[in-house]
């Protein structure tokens, strides 16, 4: 059993993304080709109207974003300890500071009360996390910065797809950003990302950051990258984006129907009043997530951890002076919390089994 079936997602829509592929390997144009533009065009109106500027990576699209927005040394950027640390380290990459801030024990996204504790004179932005697959609670986060010079940065690269009270994952904040790396809900064939904004300036200023620092060849009004997205990985992400309106559905089907199976006996995903949630990742929290493990991978299942350590746990983190202790909701998350296999086209009878073995087990 995979613990993500990425062969599965791929016989979904294998002849289309041949297709596209040739298309490419066709036409030559493998930097800024015309499906880059395309799949551009296609994102913004699946969000509703955005700007979208398709990056290298997801990373690098939370980087440019800081960079456009003028956060660089002397500022504070506010985000959670409990992600992956591209969240906090493009923080450091454009000379800012991250300052952490607890995560909410149910939902396990940042908490609006530990965000406006954590605000200082030099805070410049806050970057909330879209964790497992739902979004955050923006309507506060935005109170508490209202009248601030202070940006928001949605880090939506686990909820591509999700909504929160009839708003779309990705149309939040100043700046919105999202990966495409091959495990998320809709994943490319290597590195990928995007940043979306409703702020034309903005959008332009992203744009030109991406590509050396330019909007025309040759010109240079930026201190500039390279983040562009291969006009390959652009022409996969157009063919595969079809069905993942419909993978939506499945995925939010699938979580439901573990949920209802498992609710009895370990604690499941909590989806905050508004959300949908679309699991990037499924993932439960039971008694003894060692032993759990071991149970089921003794009987084939594969499962995962996010995130074994915290962000301020980590070596490279702690010159900022935080210690064990100081952000009890991450750590305990991150002690406790398993994930179970999971992708959109995971039979009943595969869901059944791993019900089945969690209930079993003397650990969930």
């Amino acid at each position: 059993m995979e613990f993500i079936d990425l062969k599965a997602i791929h016989r979904r829509s294998e002849e289309a993304i041949e297709a596209a592929m040739a298309g490419v390997l066709e036409h030559g144009r493998f930097i800024n080709g015309p499906e880059v533009h395309e799949l551009e065009t296609a994102l913004g109106e699946f969000l509703g109207g955005t700007h979208s500027i398709l990056t290298s990576s997801g990373t690098m699209a939370l980087e440019i974003a800081l960079r456009a927005l003028g956060i660089g040394p002397g500022d504070e950027v506010i985000t959670t300890p409990f992600t992956w640390i591209s969240t906090a380290e493009v923080i450091g990459l454009v000379g800012a500071t991250p300052v952490f801030a607890d995560i909410d024990a149910e939902t396990y996204n940042i908490d609006p009360e530990a965000v406006r504790a954590a605000i200082t004179p030099k805070t410049k932005a806050v970057i909330p996390v879209n964790l497992f697959g739902q979004m955050a609670d923006y309507e506060a986060i935005e109170e508490i910065v209202a009248n601030k010079p202070i940006h928001i940065v949605e880090d939506a690269a686990q909820s591509f797809g999700a909504e929160r009270k009839g708003h779309k994952s990705g149309t939040t904040g100043t700046v919105s950003c999202t990966s495409f790396f091959p495990a998320k809900p809709l994943g490319c064939y290597g590195d990928g990302g995007a940043i979306f904004t409703r702020d034309k300036g903005l959008a332009d200023r992203l744009r030109a950051i991406v590509n050396h620092g330019g909007l025309v060849r040759g010109d240079h009004d930026h201190l500039g990258t390279n983040g562009r997205c291969d006009t390959l990985q652009a022409a996969i992400l157009l063919a595969k984006l079809p069905a993942y309106k419909e993978e939506i559905g499945l995925r939010q089907e699938l979580g439901r129907r573990y949920s209802e199976l498992l609710g009895d006996c370990c604690r499941t995903p909590a989806i905050a009043a508004g959300n949908t949630h679309i699991y990037a990742q499924y993932t439960i929290r039971p008694n003894d997530r060692g032993q759990l493990a071991k149970d089921l991978r003794d009987q084939g299942i594969p499962t995962a951890v996010y995130y074994r350590n915290c962000l301020h746990q980590q070596k490279v983190f702690q010159p900022l002076g935080y210690r064990e202790g100081s952000f009890p909701h991450s750590e305990a998350a991150a002690r406790e919390v398993l994930s179970l296999p999971f992708h959109p086209y995971m039979s009943h009878e595969q869901q059944d089994r791993i019900c089945k073995a969690v209930r079993e087990s003397k650990h969930a």
